[in-house]
């Protein structure tokens, strides 16, 4: 809680750290210098569900939504497997976005609905990371499967510093024609345009 109002986390990346490119693990540390996030991880650099729920409950966060990230041109592969246990541990502090990569999983929908049927409430996709442009229509079939679902589609709209990464795809104009062929979607701007893209978002 904060000022009686419910605290709610929407954007946690909670990744092992063996997955990660090195420049994420270099980015952690230079920018969470000074913070205890290390603490939630055991000596295999995987997270410790009872520590991480601790450090929310510390926060006074009520929930926080989970990231996953199929990214290995940029910051690496957090496969959706790696959050379940998490969220066993506390389903009411903790949910998740499932995430897919055109680049890497075939046939699309079938792994959005997979990664729903572990319990996704959302689909986050990485333009930005994954190198890939959220209008190209071989995403199609996980904008359809999300719409019959119900889920909101958290799109990451901003740039980004990590090498790999193809800041050309943050651009939320490029959402345009999704938003004209798929009425009904939800669609969320993760960034809300950072660096460029401002007024468009």
């Amino acid at each position: 809680m904060l000022d009686g109002h419910l605290l709610v986390d929407a954007h946690v990346h909670a990744p092992r750290l063996p997955t990660l490119a090195p420049a994420w693990l270099r980015w952690a540390h230079d920018f969470g210098h000074g913070h205890d996030w290390p603490a939630v991880y055991d000596a295999d650099g995987t997270i410790v569900p009872e520590l991480l729920d601790a450090h929310f409950a510390d926060q006074g966060v009520d929930h926080a939504v989970l990231l996953c990230e199929y990214s290995p041109k940029a910051t690496g592969i957090q496969p959706v497997e790696d959050l379940l246990p998490i969220v066993k541990h506390n389903p009411v502090r903790f949910r998740f976005l499932g995430n897919v990569n055109p680049h890497l999983h075939y046939p699309l929908d079938a792994e959005v609905e997979r990664q729903a049927d572990l319990g996704a409430v959302g689909l986050k996709l990485h333009p930005v990371h994954g190198g890939f442009s959220c209008a190209d229509p071989m995403l199609y079939p996980a904008y359809a499967v999300c719409r019959e679902r119900g889920l909101p589609v958290v799109v990451h709209c901003g740039t980004s510093s990590f090498p790999g990464s193809t800041n050309a795809y943050a651009d939320p104009v490029l959402l345009d024609t999704v938003l004209r062929d798929f009425p009904g979607l939800t669609v969320v701007l993760a960034h809300g345009g950072r660096g460029w893209w401002y007024e468009a978002a």
